[in-house]
């Protein structure tokens, strides 16, 4: 296959970018389905824009950075924030629709780190609602191919320059490469690294795995986002409404207990700090059934069935109506912070490979606050579109082979002919990451960790694999024991805490440490960051 434009990816971020370049030729390579096995059709909670003139820019600025622990790519934030308002409004244009308040203007609600109402949304289905507009507008382009069902394996570089990717059919078993101008990363995460996740099946990191693999600069891998509040025992989502909208968190002994964590936010805190509560108040043995209590009973039934609705049709499943009695939850792997270091273009250090969402890294800091994940699929998605449009506009295909390339893969698939259970391998790696990479961290912990996923990673090739299901978790596996190394390595070199990255032997946040860690190959370093929060607001 060839064409002007790969994207790799079927959230919300790959559909904007593919929007954008329309009027090219676009092939859309999905994992699962287009629109139903991202993590942007999952997102309840909102999508932050500044549309109140009491509100800003500044303010929207100030509140990402202060979260993201003064460690976030500011010309990336003032992007975001200038930005997000206008993506938004193209959403209605697209079809998507929001909430609106008596007056006629888009409702917002309050979010946790925020100075200001400015999360928009759509009940507590927004990501559904963002991907049915999406998916809409693009069904009226013909030059805009969807691929469903294939696992992009392999980056096709040559020289620092990328010409597509190489994919495995998750139907077929076929091995095929599809040759492109330019390239989009829009992956997601790899939430999967952990047994407890919000996200779904297909996130296992192979957007980082497959560009570190080919030489790219990755950032802040380190910083691992847990969201507060999970349904105990699955990791299924309790969107951040439930606090937004009034929702209390208090313990087996009916102890509002935020007041020790952050008297003055409260439950509207940063999700680093009230994860680090619930977890805290859990291993203090103040926890229920694994979890602690999250009750919006006290609100009208009318707020909980417009607002909540799918959570409370999610608890009612589980016998639970929480318009009657509290949920129990505890923090669940959410969100990557790190990523592919990007420019303002969304330009890699790999010519012609472009990245958007939250493959990426620079954004969010040291902590994502929450409804900055939808803006960010729109804007940077939307930028990731036309930077990609008009790299083809100059650049024509140039004849690349791959038969090496794949007849390693085959040989590489040829030869597992092993003893060992692939699924017990990921259970471990899992067991391993959530043990000693998670929400509290220390040295001894962590070196245990890389010590546990090195010993993984020689026995990959020894697994015993019978199908193509087999053969993908095989390849799942790889990636996630890459990205596994990554988030640790950057773990330990990290001598401090700062946002959702706590290691209980450095507690402190250190100035000396504001800064991003980089890894390319195998060098992993530091670079610092000097700029003047104040000085930058007075430009904004």
């Amino acid at each position: 296959m060839k064409t002007d434009i790969l994207i790799i990816g079927g959230g919300g971020a790959a559909a904007k970018a593919a929007i954008e370049c329309r009027d090219k030729n676009v092939i859309i390579a999905v994992k699962g389905l287009f629109g139903k096995s991202g993590c942007t059709v999952m997102a309840e909670g909102g999508y932050n824009a500044v549309f109140n003139p009491k509100d800003s820019f500044k303010k929207h600025f100030y509140d990402t950075v202060k979260g993201g622990g003064f460690i976030n790519n500011p010309k990336l934030v003032e992007i975001l924030v200038k930005n997000s308002p206008k993506e938004l409004l193209n959403l209605e244009k697209f079809g998507a629709l929001f909430d609106r308040n008596e007056d006629g203007f888009i409702a917002q609600r309050p979010f946790g780190g925020q100075s200001f109402n400015r999360t928009c949304y759509c009940g507590d289905r927004t990501g559904h609602e963002i991907m049915r507009g999406l998916m809409e507008y693009i069904s009226k382009f013909e030059r805009i191919k969807i691929l469903e069902e294939v696992m992009a394996i392999k980056l096709i570089v040559k020289d620092n320059r990328c010409y597509g990717a190489i994919f495995f059919d998750l139907k077929t078993g076929e091995v095929f490469p599809i040759f492109a101008k330019a390239t989009i990363l829009a992956t997601g995460g790899a939430g999967q690294l952990y047994p407890i996740t919000s996200n779904p099946i297909q996130k296992t990191g192979d957007g980082f795995a497959i560009a570190y693999n080919e030489g790219a600069e990755l950032i802040d891998m380190e910083m691992v986002q847990f969201h507060p509040t999970g349904m105990v025992g699955t990791g299924i989502l309790v969107t951040e409404a439930v606090r937004g909208e009034g929702g209390i968190l208090y313990n087996k002994n009916k102890e509002r207990f935020m007041t020790r964590y952050d008297k003055e936010r409260m439950e509207l805190s940063t999700r680093d700090v009230v994860a680090r509560a619930i977890y805290r108040e859990i291993q203090e043995g103040r926890g229920v059934n694994g979890g602690v209590y999250l009750d919006v009973s006290h609100l009208p039934n009318e707020i909980i069935e417009k607002k909540l609705e799918t959570m409370l049709k999610q608890f009612l499943r589980v016998g639970i109506d929480i318009r009657k009695e509290p949920m129990i939850v505890s923090p669940t792997a959410h969100h990557f912070m790190g990523g592919l270091r990007i420019n303002e273009k969304c330009e890699t250090n790999i010519i012609g490979l472009f990245a958007c969402g939250e493959v990426t890294g620079g954004v969010h800091g040291a902590n994502r606050l929450g409804g900055n994940a939808l803006a960010d699929t729109q804007v940077f998605g939307a930028i990731a579109g036309k930077s990609a449009k008009e790299f083809v506009e100059n650049h024509d295909f140039e004849n690349i082979s791959v038969e090496e390339d794949i007849a390693k893969i085959l040989e590489e698939i040829n030869g597992l002919g092993g003893c060992l259970n692939i699924y017990n391998l990921i259970d471990k790696l899992k067991k391993v990451m959530w043990g000693y990479v998670s929400i509290i961290r220390n040295e001894e912990g962590l070196k245990k960790a890389l010590k546990e996923v090195e010993e993984i990673e020689k026995n990959i090739t020894d697994v015993k694999v019978n199908g193509i299901i087999d053969l993908q978790k095989y390849f799942e596996l790889k990636n996630m024991v890459v990205v596994a190394k990554l988030v640790t390595k950057s773990a330990l070199y990290r001598e401090e805490s700062r946002g959702a990255h706590y290691r209980e032997d450095f507690p402190e946040t250190v100035e000396e440490w504001r800064g991003n860690i980089i890894v390319k190959g195998n060098k992993l370093w530091f670079e610092r960051l000097d700029y003047d929060v104040d000085e930058y607001l007075k430009n904004l």
